[in-house]
């Protein structure tokens, strides 16, 4: 059986100008639908799980439009926005099911962003972050998007139920991840570095986790690594079907939610590769 997708057209209502825009989700979308996947409605996340993962006075500045950026902007509504997309990572984590919603949310950090700013890297609200706190369990967090996940990193770097892992390209934004610290394992590669190295890579990482204490994998989903796209590692349709393969073997509940990647066309063939390989 399918993983069942995450998904309300709602996410399709801001930002049309954006590289992170309405048209990469919806064509994903389409592909997914066409391929004949089941999609679930998800459910604005709760300030109760918000605050689980940020400070209040962000949530507060995110609410008012308080935020200044170029790349993650105040979009009329965008807190509205983003705690559905926040409940559409925990009806994932829930079902086991992809969520293919936006905003996405690993650069988002305790008080916004690591970096120091409010908002930064079309993230406002640490969607799987919100998604691993409501299961509280023995977590591996696995980021395949082509940045470091530095919210990601933030939020839980010495929490002894969560261990992350990410691979990501380097010298690249955010300009973090550049090595491991404690629970969190980063795995900078070279840009274009392709299939070979990637999975190598990730095999490596993987052997670096007792899975033995592990109960949930949440994936960072992100698909700019894939060749041509925002952070090119190379990768292709096929590399996300031996991902899938690769995460299978574990046979733990596990879920996905949409990260980077910014041609549609791509990430629709994408999921459904990882997806169906997963199974």
């Amino acid at each position: 059986m399918k993983p069942q997708i995450v998904f309300s057209k709602k996410c399709l209502e801001y930002g049309a100008w954006h590289i992170e825009n309405p048209q990469r989700v919806k064509k994903a979308y389409e592909i997914l639908k066409e391929k004949g996947y089941e999609f679930l409605e998800p459910q604005p996340a709760t300030e109760e799980d918000l605050l689980k993962v940020h400070d209040v006075t962000y949530l507060q500045m995110l609410k008012d439009g308080v935020i200044e950026d170029v790349d993650t902007p105040a979009y009329e509504n965008i807190y509205e926005y983003a705690r559905l997309s926040a409940g559409g990572a925990i009806l994932a984590a829930k079902t086991n099911g992809f969520s293919l919603m936006r905003p996405p949310g690993h650069h988002a950090g305790k008080c916004g962003v690591a970096l120091g700013a409010y908002t930064k890297g079309f993230c406002y609200i640490n969607n799987i972050a919100v998604a691993v706190k409501r299961l509280d369990k023995p977590t591996l967090i696995l980021d395949i998007d082509g940045h470091h996940g530095n919210g990601t990193q933030e939020i839980f770097l010495g929490d002894p139920k969560i261990v992350y892992v990410s691979l990501h390209r380097h010298p690249h934004y955010p300009g973090t991840g550049y090595y491991s610290e404690a629970n969190c394992l980063n795995f900078p590669l070279a840009p274009d570095c392709g299939e070979a190295v990637y999975l190598k890579t990730l095999e490596e990482a993987l052997k670096k986790v007792d899975m033995e204490k592990i109960e949930v994998i949440a994936v960072s989903a992100g698909f700019d690594a894939y060749a041509g796209d925002l952070a090119s590692l190379g990768l292709t349709e096929d590399t996300y079907a031996k991902i899938g393969k690769i995460l299978a073997a574990f046979q733990k509940p596990t879920f996905f939610v949409l990260e980077g990647g910014y041609i549609g066309e791509n990430i629709g063939k994408a999921v459904d590769e990882l997806l169906k390989n997963f199974q």
